[in-house]
């Protein structure tokens, strides 16, 4: 895995991954950024959350669970002192499907949790992780 970053002005970055996309990041304005993109810490706590839903999502397809809707809302606490690591993660999913079985659910995220999902284990090393789910029955 490979990616460029370059810096455009200002505080302003542009990220170009090995798979050709583009992602721009920015700095806070206290900082000499003009808050025109997402911060690089944003951007990490997003990539876990990408890559915990993608698993949660695939795990309940794989078991064939009606799964029809995923979200992953995380909050976060970080160190107050350089370098200000993320301390507590709490990810709160919002899976929606048609007849879930709650343990098909709850697998699916402490599987991502505890072996699939490489961004968050990463994220672990310096923070606690705390995962809550809630079902949504769609109709």
């Amino acid at each position: 895995m490979e990616c460029t970053i370059k810096w455009v002005d200002g505080m302003t970055f542009l990220a170009e991954t090995g798979t050709g996309h583009v992602v721009a990041m920015d700095g806070a304005p206290e900082a000499g950024g003009r808050n025109l993109a997402p911060r690089p810490m944003e951007m990490m706590l997003a990539g876990a959350g990408g890559c915990t839903a993608f698993d949660v999502v695939l795990i309940l397809k794989r078991g064939r669970q009606d799964v029809r809707g995923c979200e992953v809302k995380l909050s976060s606490e970080r160190a107050e002192a350089d370098p200000k690591v993320f301390t507590r993660i709490t990810f709160h999913y919002i899976v929606r499907g048609k007849g879930l079985k709650p343990e098909a659910v709850e697998r699916a995220i402490h599987l991502s949790a505890e072996k699939y999902c490489s961004a968050s284990i990463m994220l672990g090393k310096t923070a606690e992780l705390v995962h809550e789910w809630d079902i949504v029955e769609c109709e």
